[in-house]
């Protein structure tokens, strides 16, 4: 069990970790949620329909993680990025979607923070983290966004899959980042393998 994730009854999964793999996993849900933002909170007699329907931002984000974490509605290949329709599309598609998009990476990297501050101590032996079938959907969805934001920090591209990067010095300081993202791969592979089974 130990680096990767194995069913258990009842649906969930279970994944063996040490206090350097908590303490990584932690870290960087805990970045993940500082890059995605805090959540607007309901005001307190509000509406919460109307809270249901708040509009979001119409431009996309600057910030190139949060540009593949929050992609163009309509900017698929061969779109053309600079034709108004498409461009007005987009704008509203993201005005009205990307508020609820970003409470659900919120709430996914909340959960991973929350289920691994459950944990007891690992000690030397480490321990066994044990998800229900809910749990593993919000780690799904964290493990994902962590690998996007790190593999666009990183510049990972589909001609990069098995380039360069992966062979990096010990002394190149993307080095340990690469090492997350290949870790991070690895726990959502076998994960997506277990909820398949």
């Amino acid at each position: 069990m130990a680096g990767h994730f194995e069913s258990i009854p009842g649906g969930g999964a279970a994944v063996a970790l040490d206090e350097v793999e908590i303490s990584i996993l932690r870290s960087l849900a805990v970045q993940l949620l500082e890059l995605i933002g805090p959540g607007d909170e309901p005001v307190e007699g509000e509406d919460p329909l109307a809270a249901l329907f708040s509009e979001g931002p119409s431009e996309p984000p600057t910030d190139p993680a949060l540009a593949r974490l929050f992609p163009e509605a309509y900017a698929g290949p061969g779109a053309d990025i600079e034709d108004e329709e498409l461009l007005a599309a987009s704008s509203e598609f993201r005005r009205f979607t990307e508020n609820d998009l970003r409470s659900r990476k919120r709430d996914d990297a909340l959960a991973v923070v929350r289920t691994l501050d459950s944990l007891a101590s690992a000690g030397e032996g480490g321990v066994v983290l044990k998800l229900t079938a809910d749990d593993c959907l919000h780690w799904l969805g964290a493990l994902n966004d962590l690998r996007l934001t790190i593999g666009t920090r990183l510049e990972v591209s589909d001609e990069d899959e098995n380039g360069e990067l992966y062979r990096l010095p010990d002394s190149d300081p993307r080095k340990p980042m690469v090492m997350a993202y290949l870790w991070l791969g690895a726990l959502q592979e076998t994960l997506v393998e277990t909820l398949m089974s």
